[in-house]
């Protein structure tokens, strides 16, 4: 089951602390992370390989990003 993390509209931290929380709350599957600025998406992308989740895609959808995380 895919679960959803919409940090759009949110400054750093607060896309990481949400991502993190949802990704501690899994053992394993896929987590899509919507986030709008650089930052965001590459702090999120550390924050998740640093939990042991493989960062499968990043795709832009007009001015945000789509992060989909994998584990297991």
């Amino acid at each position: 089951m895919r679960e959803m993390v919409d940090a759009r509209g949110l400054s750093c931290p607060q896309p990481v602390l949400l991502t993190v929380e949802k990704l501690k709350s899994l053992n394993q599957g896929e987590v899509v992370v919507l986030v709008d600025t650089d930052t965001s998406r590459e702090n999120v992308q550390r924050a998740a390989a640093s939990l042991g989740w493989e960062v499968a895609a990043v795709s832009t959808e007009g001015s945000d990003y789509r992060l989909t995380l994998k584990k297991g």
